[in-house]
């Protein structure tokens, strides 16, 4: 009996022993994460000056990093070539002064300008633009329709039909022809020279009447297809958004 008394007894000490042990480990290991939970707040405490000027330093980067060389002037430029696109595709619609009855009787006539710009409208032509050469393309697109559209001006006069919107049309050409113009000088680059072809007088009403149909489409698809580049143009030059 003393035996199985001493034994248990024995067996009572150790449990209490490692129970006491377990916790001064425990005891150690929180002290321990304390110790290093302070020391990173410390660490990050004493830092966070350093941490908020080089967050600092990076937002003074981008805003400061330059846009494209050639691009950064033309920033202000496209704006105002779109509201030209925006008053011209207007214009545009009123050159026939038909009705949509009136139409009808030109559907499937074949288009005969065919000196007028040939416009792609492809993805891969979108996605290959390149500034310069886009802009010196729209000066030329847009000088080809002025020429025309002068063209047609002149040839309704002579049959005593309305010229007025004709007319319109070719001021907003104008404009941006100037406004094309003045973006490839702040470039730097070449100016396409002004070619001037001669064109055939238009000796009917009729004839006027078709070709300003023709043109009238023409213009649109012109207009559309400009607004697209311009566009594309502006995020080449990585222009703030408005």
């Amino acid at each position: 009996m003393k035996e199985k008394s001493f034994s248990a007894e024995t067996t009572k000490h150790n449990r209490c022993r490692k129970k006491n042990d377990n916790q001064k480990t425990k005891k150690r290991d929180s002290n321990s994460l304390l110790k290093k939970s302070l020391l990173v707040f410390s660490v990050m405490h004493g830092s966070a000056p350093r941490l908020l000027h080089l967050l600092l330093l990076a937002e003074l980067f981008v805003r400061s990093s330059p846009r494209p060389a050639h691009c950064s002037p033309l920033c202000g430029m496209f704006r105002p070539m779109v509201l030209q696109l925006n008053s011209l595709n207007n214009m545009s619609k009123k050159l026939h002064h038909l009705t949509d009855h009136e139409l009808v009787i030109f559907e499937g006539v074949e288009h005969r300008l065919d000196d007028l710009p040939h416009i792609q409208h492809t993805a891969a032509h979108f996605s290959s633009l390149k500034v310069n050469e886009s802009l010196s393309q729209l000066l030329r697109y847009t000088r080809s329709f002025r020429l025309h559209v002068d063209w047609l001006k002149t040839a309704k006069e002579n049959v005593s039909l309305s010229s007025r919107s004709t007319g319109g049309a070719g001021a907003h050409l104008l404009r941006l022809s100037d406004l094309l113009t003045a973006s490839l000088l702040q470039m730097g680059e070449e100016v396409p020279p002004s070619l001037s072809p001669p064109l055939a007088p238009i000796s009917t009403a009729f004839d006027v009447l078709r070709f300003s149909v023709e043109m009238s489409e023409r213009l649109m698809v012109f207009c559309n297809w400009s607004k697209r580049v311009l566009l594309r143009l502006q995020r080449l030059c990585d222009c703030p958004r408005r």
